[in-house]
């Protein structure tokens, strides 16, 4: 009895301790950033996770990382190429990989566990990433294609047009397979196939870059698609960015091409590689008979060729490729994620207009295309399809803004019957479609918005008691995944979708609320370094497929602060330790043309889209409402050194820190004694943006802060009755700077306003995005897009970090520990925001109404916070665990809390 009472307690014990050490767990194991990632190219990848527990005040104390060559090493820890072994610290994001060194092609498997003060943790699942090609001799493959233009109309010239073209390679499979991947560049896009399949659901692969530097390619483990004994390798190939959508120096760069190496390692070790080469077939005469981004694709029908990228087909008729040159740029296995669908929408209703036309509205001005779901066609009659984000008054397409941009996407049926189909190599701005070609009125049914844009997630969720800011949110969140493709653009729809630094310099901080940017803007920030010229200058639209070296700072100020967006974001200072030389080599180029007597005086845009005087005008003509273009580059160039003072530190480069502060100082210096009033505390001509950005980029003489302050509320009061009074760059400190000095009332009033010019008077006007003028609809249509997102500004940042209180603490990167102090502007009853950090998701929900006040917080293990209200509240300490201090003085009750949930109430 004795032995049994033991044996009891003794297992009693054991799941007890199994049952607290499952209350602590490792979740969301990633390889650089990505869940199980095929096909890196760094040899030193990092290691990230999160710690998941409903426990309170849960800390990291140490972890290990196990890597290993297969599952079965890794789980029985033998032949281990890395073991951490217990590391002490509270460190889990961006763990850079410190084993044997990689190899090409391998696949590698790891897992990580960790101790917290409320125990250890068991294993984590077990992740695994693959190595890419790392030297250039490892590819075999050669660059093939159709070296000639043979379809009528075709064109290199003016609007290009151009046929897709289609290769396939038959092979055997020799063996019994045991793993086959697939190295792939086809330019400008491509999807592959092997017997009949996609090898991915990836769309306009790959990424686009600055050819003449870069070229991309993708890895795809195809393992489960090699079956039986012959099978084949098929590749379409559409125009992309390469054979350019217009005749120019830097957006055509050739006839399209492909480079493809599928590799088959069978259980016996022998390797079969099947390579693009001159043994390959082609055609251009199938249905794509046209695809352009601005123009649209045409699809015929009765060009098709079923089966062409399956077994057995009979490819007689087609062509041996040609050998095409190699790009000039760098083969790179791309870092980020490709664009895919990642929503779909139905259409809300459908209108019939003169002619047999009908007008479908999505009812949500969105980015992809239209598929086709068995609408009924008849043999040799084209159906037409022209996308517009706006209706004219009497119910037809508004294309004036698309300027030279067709947007028209036609299929030819090769039989009567019914139609299912969507493009393959375009994409729509729109929210209309009219669907011409039919002779019946079809059903909404038949019609499908297929949304895309770069697979990332969404990370952010804001709702509020008033409807202006979350239609705001709700508008931001379709416009920026409308301009995410592979770089962020500036638009969706017209002739133009570049790559325009200017809008991103702050907004790159607000989407990273929203959605998991940081792989698309680490590598946008590559394009930026690859465009730039021999003497340094950065284009301001980058890749460089517009080049434009202007040698100012306001827009290609992007580069940095998307670079520090990224470490204080998300930890990742990568980046800008990769950048770093070239930012310098950027600051030198600028002084060195554009700075006299410290005075940066280059300016191109100036404080662009500043709310104009008359609703029909794009630019303000008022002397009085534009900043002058010295103020805005110099007070610009003035936060970059300081930027690079931070950068330096970082990067080990703190040699050159004493030149960035003497430099800054004489900036300084020389702007105030220039720009300065003494007696009014104005600067220049005192407009908003003038004092705004003086004020907030730290170049207001010390002491003077409330006066200059005092000047931005009269005028934006006073002159503009409570409006946006700023450009985009401005805006770029509007909110946050109202905020921390004191008036979040007036702040509250420009975000919530219905008039012109505001947010919410697009919303009034039915927009569903955000405009690229606030007065779009009436402005000249040469610049009136319906889906831009820089003259967001800074409101994002201000939504989460000033209204639900969601912030870095100073010197804190990836939310390790927030500043949670937020502000509540009169009439605002309710905020309930979530963002998903690298560190887990923070929720912060508060209501404050008729003198009561509830808040409550939660923030993911391995975290902590400092939490501030007003003392007069009386707010009451949590009776819970995690409250490590509290302290009441100068008018604020100050909580210092470790990770969990938390209510705060009076």
């Amino acid at each position: 009895m004795k032995h049994l009472y033991i044996t009891m307690m003794t297992v009693l014990a054991f799941t007890l301790a199994a049952c607290q050490q499952a209350t602590v767990q490792v979740t969301s194991p990633k390889v650089e950033m990505k869940e199980n990632p095929v096909g890196l190219e760094t040899t030193t990848p990092r290691f990230s996770w999160q710690i998941a527990t409903e426990m309170q005040d849960v800390r990291q104390t140490s972890y290990r990382i196990q890597v290993a060559r297969s599952e079965k090493e890794l789980k029985s820890e033998t032949n281990l190429i890395w073991d951490t072994g217990n590391v002490s610290g509270d460190e889990s994001v961006l763990i850079p990989y410190q084993g044997e060194p990689l190899n090409s092609r391998e696949v590698y498997y790891w897992r990580v566990k960790v101790s917290t003060s409320a125990g250890e943790t068991p294993w984590s699942e077990t992740g695994h990433w693959s190595m890419a090609l790392l030297n250039g001799s490892e590819w075999h493959a050669k660059w093939i294609g159709e070296d000639a233009m043979d379809n009528p109309g075709e064109t290199d010239k003016d609007n290009t047009r151009l046929a897709a073209r289609y290769l396939r390679k038959p092979f055997e499979n020799t063996g019994r397979v045991q793993r086959a991947v697939l190295y792939i560049s086809g330019l400008g896009a491509y999807e592959a196939y092997i017997n009949g399949q996609r090898v991915s659901d990836d769309v306009l692969a790959p990424t686009v870059c600055w050819f003449p530097k870069r070229v991309y390619y993708n890895v795809y483990d195809v393992t489960s698609l090699i079956k039986g004994k012959n099978n084949v390798l098929g590749v379409k190939l559409g125009n992309g960015r390469y054979f350019g959508m217009r005749a120019s120096r830097t957006q055509f760069f050739g006839l399209p091409r492909l480079l493809a190496q599928l590799e088959i390692e069978y259980t016996d070790g022998t390797i079969q590689t099947i390579a693009s080469d001159e043994s390959w077939k082609v055609t251009s005469n199938g249905p794509i008979i046209a695809n352009n981004e601005f123009d649209g694709e045409e699809y015929d029908a009765r060009k098709e060729l079923p089966g062409w990228s399956e077994p057995n087909y009979d490819d007689s008729a087609w062509k041996t490729v040609d050998l095409m040159t190699a790009p000039e740029g760098v083969m790179t296995a791309q870092p980020n994620p490709n664009i895919t669908v990642m929503d779909q929408l139905k259409p809300i209703s459908i209108n019939e207009i003169a002619d047999g036309k009908y007008i479908l509205d999505m009812g949500q001005n969105m980015v992809g295309w239209i598929t086709l779901d068995g609408l009924r066609g008849k043999k040799d009659q084209p159906i037409t399809l022209r996308f517009a984000e706006r209706l004219k008054p009497d119910g037809t397409l508004y294309m004036d803004n698309l300027r030279g941009a067709k947007v028209t996407d036609i299929y030819t049926p090769a039989k009567d019957g019914h139609i299912n189909w969507e493009p393959s190599f375009v994409f729509h701005g729109f929210r209309f479609v009219e669907v011409a070609g039919l002779d019946y009125q079809p059903d909404l049914a038949n019609f499908t918005g297929k949304v895309i844009y770069d697979k990332m997630e969404t990370t952010g969720q804001f709702e509020s008691s008033n409807e202006t800011l979350n239609q705001l949110v709700k508008n931001a969140f379709w416009g920026i995944r409308g301009n995410y493709r592979g770089m962020p653009t500036d638009c969706p729809q017209r002739d133009e979708r570049q790559g325009w630094l200017g809008d991103r310099a702050t907004g790159c901080y607000g989407e990273a609320f929203l959605f998991d940017n940081a792989l698309l803007y680490s590598k946008w920030l590559q394009d930026i370094e690859d465009s730039q010229s021999p003497e340094g200058s950065i284009s301001v639209v980058s890749p460089r497929y517009w080049t434009i070296y202007h040698d100012d700072v306001t827009w290609p100020a992007a580069y940095f602060y998307a670079a520090r967006m990224l470490w204080k974001q998300f930890g990742e200072t990568q980046p800008i330790e990769l950048h770093y030389a070239s930012m310098k080599r950027y600051l030198e180029r600028v002084q060195e043309v554009s700075m006299q007597d410290y005075i940066l005086t280059k300016d191109a845009y100036g404080d662009w889209c500043m709310p104009p005087e008359s609703e029909e005008l794009i630019h303000s003509q008022d002397p009085a409402r534009r900043t002058a273009g010295p103020v805005l580059s110099t007070t610009m160039y003035y936060s970059l050194l300081n930027l690079m003072t931070e950068f330096a530190t970082l990067t080990g480069n703190e040699q050159d820190i004493p030149g960035y502060e003497e430099l800054a100082a004489k900036i300084k210096e020389a702007y105030n004694k220039r720009f300065f009033d003494q007696e009014t505390a104005r600067y220049d001509n005192n407009t908003v943006t003038a004092n705004i950005l003086s004020l907030q980029l730290g170049l207001v003489p010390e002491g003077r802060e409330a006066e200059v302050f005092n000047n931005i509320v009269e005028k934006t009061e006073v002159d503009c009755n409570g409006h946006v009074s700023a450009g985009v760059l401005g805006i770029q400190q509007l909110m946050r700077g109202l905020t921390e000095h004191g008036n979040v009332n007036l702040a509250y009033k420009i975000a919530t306003n219905r008039t012109f010019p505001s947010w919410g008077f697009m919303f009034e006007k039915g927009a569903t995005t955000i405009w690229e003028l606030w007065n779009g609809d009436t402005a000249n249509p040469g610049m009136n897009s319906g889906n831009h997102v820089m003259l967001l500004g800074d409101v994002l940042i201000w939504l989460y970090e000033d209204l639900a209180g969601i912030k870095n603490y100073p010197g804190s990167t990836a939310y390790k520990k927030l500043w949670m102090e937020p502000k509540f502007p009169e009439g605002l009853t309710h905020v309930n925001a979530t963002y998903l950090s690298s560190h887990g998701e923070i929720n912060s929900e508060w209501r404050k109404e008729e003198g009561s006040f509830s808040w409550s917080i939660s923030i993911p293990a391995n975290t902590s916070a400092i939490v501030r209200l007003p003392s007069d509240w009386n707010i009451q300490t949590p009776s819970v665990e995690g409250v490590r201090a509290v302290n009441d003085a100068d008018g604020v009750i100050e909580f210092e809390i470790g990770s969990g949930s938390y209510l705060f109430t009076n």
